[in-house]
């Protein structure tokens, strides 16, 4: 009898133990929700789409759920109804322990894995580098009231070290989570925001595991990264032609000159407007010794006419091409821009020597080249 007991003792623990194995807990505190608030466990999907997997409860600032494990690797993130913004996590095999504030979804988090832990960690470091700059702009306004000219240069230099620490960390970050699909997201963002080259971006998604490298994800980057490599500086620029204003078809190589400037804006963009005073200086004083430009515009269709008005009343008298596509310019997209104004310098052959020259920079550039 002892030995049949010993064995059905035995059966129970495996079964225990096999069910554990192949799930895991979401577990969460939900301070400030009332009894009955659903909350939506929600995953990203191809195509960055949105699926809901689960509906919880909350029950006395509870909710709980086990959910299967999985080897792939996935985005998840609560939301409460009737409340703004969501709380991201990644399922990782492990128990998490979810803590979701109602008055500040902002400040809730996830932890019991690795990726999720530093992912918070990163988050509230993020959060630190924001309040700085916010702090420093209150500064930095005040001081331009008081017309306090070096004190607000120097918040300026302030800001810039902290948004190039910033960078600094978020490079840390990717090069520290090498198995993280956040860390595929946050390499795609800075590459879409200029503030990593595409031969840095590279460098480190080789350093992803193989799991990472076989998302959706992280081939979209991989994508993206040999777009901008051919629009980084040494490359040479992707050839391109479209239509000008009187619906004749021009190429980039039939206007380079010792120097050319491709610029990418629109004529409902307001920092282009206020951009093209400058561009037609520099245009008008080194047109003659060599300087070419060719600007393409991503108005939309519909949106000639605002476009040639654009042309004439901020007086560019250069080179002009548009597709009429906005945003889905295929120049735009072999160029990789994602913001405008946006520039791109060219030497008598083709190849990027500078990117996004503004004001004094693109003055100074353009004299070093041309002289005075």
């Amino acid at each position: 009898m002892k030995r049949i007991l010993f064995i059905l003792v035995s059966l129970t623990i495996i079964s225990c133990t096999t069910k554990e194995s192949n799930t895991y807990q979401l577990n969460g505190d939900a301070i400030g929700f009332a009894n009955g608030t659903k909350i939506f466990v929600n995953t990203v999907i191809e195509g960055n789409q949105t699926k809901t997997l689960d509906t919880l409860t909350v029950t006395n600032e509870k909710f709980s759920a086990s959910y299967p494990k999985d080897d792939k690797l996935k985005i998840n993130f609560l939301k409460a109804e009737n409340v703004k913004g969501n709380v991201l996590f990644f399922p990782e095999n492990e128990d998490l322990k979810v803590t979701m504030f109602k008055d500040s979804i902002t400040s809730s988090y996830v932890t019991g894995s690795k990726q999720n832990n530093s992912y918070k960690v990163y988050y509230s470091k993020m959060g630190a580098y924001n309040k700085q700059r916010k702090a420093n702009y209150k500064l930095f306004k005040q001081a331009r009231i008081d017309k306090n000219t070096e004190l607000a240069y120097k918040i300026q230099e302030e800001n810039n070290d902290i948004n190039d620490l910033e960078k600094g960390y978020k490079m840390v970050y990717v090069s520290e989570n090498t198995n993280s699909l956040f860390s595929v997201l946050l390499l795609t963002e800075m590459l879409n925001k200029k503030e990593i080259t595409a031969i840095d971006a590279k460098t480190l998604t080789n350093k992803f595991s193989p799991k990472v490298k076989l998302t959706s994800s992280a081939k979209n980057l991989q994508t993206l990264i040999s777009s901008a490599k051919k629009a980084d500086v040494g490359g040479e620029a992707p050839a391109f032609s479209a239509l000008t204003p009187d619906g004749k078809q021009l190429a980039l190589k039939d206007i380079l000159g010792k120097y050319t400037i491709i610029d990418f804006w629109a004529s409902w963009c307001k920092p282009c407007r206020r951009e093209n005073p400058n561009v037609v200086r520099v245009y008008n004083q080194y047109h003659d010794k060599g300087l070419n430009i060719i600007s393409v515009s991503l108005d939309k269709a519909g949106q000639k006419d605002r476009w040639l008005k654009a042309i004439e009343d901020d007086k560019m008298d250069w080179h002009h091409v548009s597709n009429l596509k906005g945003w889905s310019d295929p120049i735009a997209q072999q160029y990789s821009v994602r913001s405008i104004p946006a520039t791109f310098l060219l030497d008598e052959n083709g190849i990027i020597i500078a990117k996004n020259l503004r004001g004094n920079a693109l003055d100074a550039k353009i004299a070093s080249l041309l002289g005075k």
